[in-house]
Formats: structure tokens, C-alpha cells, sequence
């Protein structure tokens, strides 16, 4: 059994090598209920292969991660979605020759219950299931902002819109845990801003929101709690101001020393 925690996620001694390379390398950490956390960290430091073993794409290693008191650290994603763990891309895996709407009602799947059958022949129970899908992708595409889109093919969305087509998608699973990865590539400063703003929403939804950013004015701004990794390893932990400073930190990104620099206080 999980120990006693406030945390939603638990993350255990995690370790995961492909063939002679450490992605992760006894990683521990835990995450509290409506909490954003951020994990920041150079190229090749472990942050996506960390998101890939919590959604189910991998399996460790060796190590636990525990997701509300289970053990889910060999579940397929399916399962992590059925659970209500939900994720973003770096890279946009958007539809493109659906719609917007089509796009944000595909992340309904795992909350219906009518087959196959039933859906082709149009019988009552899965034409009333169809119109709750679309009541529920309208309801969040006018959460992000993209009502008036809805009927637009997502490929012709310029990237920052297509971005929050894809958060859409994810929150229509229905997840208690969503999983950001790096949600302001290749957005400008505005576009940025606004994305910031609507994970603190999302947050305040009751929802707890793990960010993967290389955007530090992001991370910084909206964050509760940031993760520091470098190697797979865990450097450094603590509210965004604690991190700022810490040495380990500055070395990572600085690439040297730095000789005035002291460890924060605990």
C-alpha cells in the first residue's frame, strides 16, 4: 500500500534505462492535489521520458509511481486515461482533417459508454450520448476561447489556437491530473501570457496541472512548486524563488560555478 500523502502523485525511486543510457535515475518526488507543478531542465534531463512512464507510454524500470493511493507504474494509457490522468505533446498530434470540435470530442472516448454497433446505427442511447459529446467539447472549447472555431478544420488554426485545441482535447478526458508538455513552444509573448492565465484556470477548477517549460518567465510566474532535473536526476525542489537561487541550479544553466551563490534557506 501507498504511504499516507496528501499527494495525488507519487513518484518513488523511478528509474528507467534504454539499453546503456539512465533516462531517469532514482527520481522521487511527490505532487499534492491542486497544485501546478513545474519540471524544468536542459535537453535529454528526463523531463518527457518522465511524462511518457506517468501516462502509461512506458514502464520503468525499476521504481513506484502511485497515482491516488494505486500503483500505476506498468498501466497502459488507456488505463491512465480511464484513471484520470490526461496529456499535452511537445509536438502537436492534433487531427488534422477533422475539426476543431471533432478534435476536442475525440478526448470524450474514454468517458462513453455505447459500442461500436450501437453508435453506427444510430440507436437512442447513442444518439443521446453523441449530443452530450459535442454539449461537453463546446462547453470546454468555450473555456479556451474557441467557440466561434468549432467548425473549422484544426489544421487551418494558427499554431498558438491549435495549442489550445489540443489542452481542449486533453481536459475532455475528464482528468484530475493534467500533464503540460512544454504548452508555450513556439508561442509569442502574448500567446504565452494568455496560456499561463488559463492553467491557473484550469487549476482553480480543481484540477492539479504538471507543466514540462523551458519558458522560466512561465514557469515562474504561475507555478506553486518547481522540479529541477538534470541527467535524470533530481537537483533541485521548492517553490519557484527557492530554485531561482540554488546553486545547482545556476551551474546547469550557466554552465559553471558560480562563486557567490549559497544554497537557499530551507
Amino acid at each position: 500500500m501507498a504511504e499516507k500523502s496528501d499527494g495525488i502523485l507519487q513518484v518513488k525511486s523511478l528509474r528507467k534505462n534504454f539499453g546503456g543510457v539512465v533516462a531517469l535515475d532514482e527520481l522521487s518526488f511527490e505532487v499534492h492535489d491542486g497544485q501546478i507543478k513545474s519540471i524544468i531542465g536542459p535537453n535529454g534531463a528526463g523531463k518527457t521520458t518522465l511524462f511518457n512512464i506517468i501516462s502509461g507510454v512506458y514502464p520503468p524500470t525499476s521504481g513506484q509511481v502511485w497515482f491516488l493511493g494505486k500503483n500505476i507504474g506498468n498501466i497502459r494509457a488507456h488505463v491512465a486515461a480511464k484513471m484520470g490522468i490526461s496529456r499535452t505533446f511537445q509536438n502537436l498530434q492534433l487531427f488534422a482533417n477533422m475539426t476543431v470540435l471533432e478534435n476536442v470530442m475525440v478526448g470524450r472516448h474514454c468517458r462513453t459508454k455505447t459500442g461500436f454497433v450501437r453508435s453506427a446505427l444510430k440507436l437512442p442511447g447513442a444518439v443521446k450520448e453523441e449530443r452530450l459529446t459535442v454539449g461537453a467539447a463546446m462547453e470546454l472549447l468555450r473555456f479556451v476561447g474557441l467557440e466561434e472555431s468549432a467548425h473549422r478544420g484544426a489544421a487551418t488554426l494558427p499554431f498558438g489556437k491549435q495549442r489550445l485545441v489540443e489542452i481542449a482535447r486533453a481536459l475532455a478526458t475528464g482528468p484530475k491530473l493534467l500533464l503540460l508538455d512544454e504548452p508555450a513552444s513556439g508561442l509569442n509573448l502574448r500567446e504565452t501570457e494568455e496560456v499561463g492565465k488559463l492553467i491557473q484556470t484550469i487549476r482553480d477548477t480543481g484540477k492539479t496541472v504538471i507543466v514540462v517549460e523551458h519558458d522560466m518567465s512561465l514557469v515562474m510566474g504561475i507555478s506553486e512548486e518547481v522540479l529541477v532535473l538534470d541527467h535524470g536526476r533530481r537537483i533541485a525542489e521548492g517553490p519557484p524563488r527557492h530554485v531561482q537561487k540554488h546553486p545547482e541550479v545556476l551551474k546547469v544553466y550557466l554552465g559553471e560555478e558560480i562563486p557567490h551563490a549559497q544554497s537557499p534557506e530551507p
